[in-house]
């Protein structure tokens, strides 16, 4: 509230008690200054506690009078107090508008659940510019609390995904709790920008030839996904991490990084690296060497020598990985 309603205000109630206390002296019998503020203050606040003293019927009629200047003020502080949050939203979404205008090259995050808020926290951390489209007041406040660029909407509505910038944004997620939601908006915005990058969650598997049908690069389903990264770590606990690559026939090629101590590999012991024949024999590739401290080397050379008490990172396909744990 600004400091001239707030002083309208305030002298507005301090002439009412002041002018309420006094009449309530002036016409009862034997009030005490005290008594009569006391009065004033029970009668605007209608908390309904007794009289300090027996009313006359013109001490009735100066209540009445007070209660009407008491309710009139408060409705004028309420309307006032309504203008303000008013304005100040309005101030709050135009600033807002404003910095999600300077955007260019952006990505648009459509919903913050769960996976927006951890695609929202990778690209913060990446220090990329994005700007999140939710329509929940809960989650606003969330957005607004880690200082993020956010429009308060409903991303179904093209508007909506115009103030975000979609025109102008390099890549766009869509994250909606339904199918149904992220088809649509997948849909608007291959409307208004075929260049994007977009990427679409998907809960049914039937719906992604769908999604890829309007437009969509990439369709996640984070069921299949999760499910099928936990199988691979009860079947393969060795494992280190996978990455699933789909080739332009749709069929998926995997790569695993597996650690292999060269303890169990003795021919390796004093050998270089280009000397192991890994690449020629296995497709395999050595991106990394850990000594015997603990201390990881990315990227070795194919000079390097290899020592017993070492662990090499070997990145390649599960079944050239699995052949060269069959060798050992």
């Amino acid at each position: 509230m600004q400091v001239k309603t707030r002083l309208r205000f305030l002298i507005y109630f301090s002439a009412v008690i002041f002018i309420g206390s006094l009449g309530f002296y002036s016409l009862g019998e034997d009030w005490t200054v005290l008594e009569s503020v006391y009065m004033t203050i029970i009668t605007l606040s209608t908390v309904g506690f007794g009289e300090a003293q027996p009313l006359t019927d013109v001490g009735k009629v100066w209540a009445i009078i007070v209660i009407l200047f008491g309710v009139t003020g408060v409705a004028y502080l309420f309307t006032e107090f309504s203008k303000e949050l008013f304005r100040f939203d309005l101030y709050r979404r135009n600033k807002m508008l404003k910095s999600v205008k300077k955007l260019h090259n952006h990505y648009i995050i459509c919903g913050y659940g769960r996976m927006g808020a951890i695609i929202a926290r990778e690209l913060a951390e990446k220090r990329q510019s994005f700007v999140i489209i939710d329509n929940k007041p809960e989650k606003i406040r969330n957005i607004d609390e880690k200082g993020y660029l956010y429009i308060e909407g409903d991303a179904t509505i093209e508007n909506t995904l115009l103030e975000a910038g979609v025109k102008r944004a390099s890549g766009i997620v869509v994250v909606l709790n339904t199918d149904q939601d992220n088809l649509f908006v997948c849909m608007s915005i291959r409307s208004m920008n075929n260049d994007a990058f977009l990427v679409s969650r998907c809960s049914v598997d039937d719906n992604a030839a769908k999604l890829r049908r309007v437009g969509v690069d990439k369709v996640v389903n984070p069921y299949v996904a999760g499910g099928h990264k936990m199988s691979e770590l009860l079947l393969s606990p060795q494992l280190e991490d996978s990455v699933t690559i789909k080739t332009p026939q749709q069929t998926s090629i995997e790569f695993g990084i597996d650690e292999i101590q060269l303890r169990e590999i003795d021919q390796f012991d004093g050998m270089m690296i280009k000397d192991c024949r890994l690449r020629e024999e296995y497709e395999l590739l050595i991106v990394g060497i850990i000594d015997e401290a603990g201390n990881l080397s990315v990227n070795p050379g194919s000079e390097q020598v290899l020592h017993r008490d070492q662990t090499i990172m070997v990145i390649g396909t599960k079944e050239n990985l699995e052949r060269l744990k069959a060798s050992i």
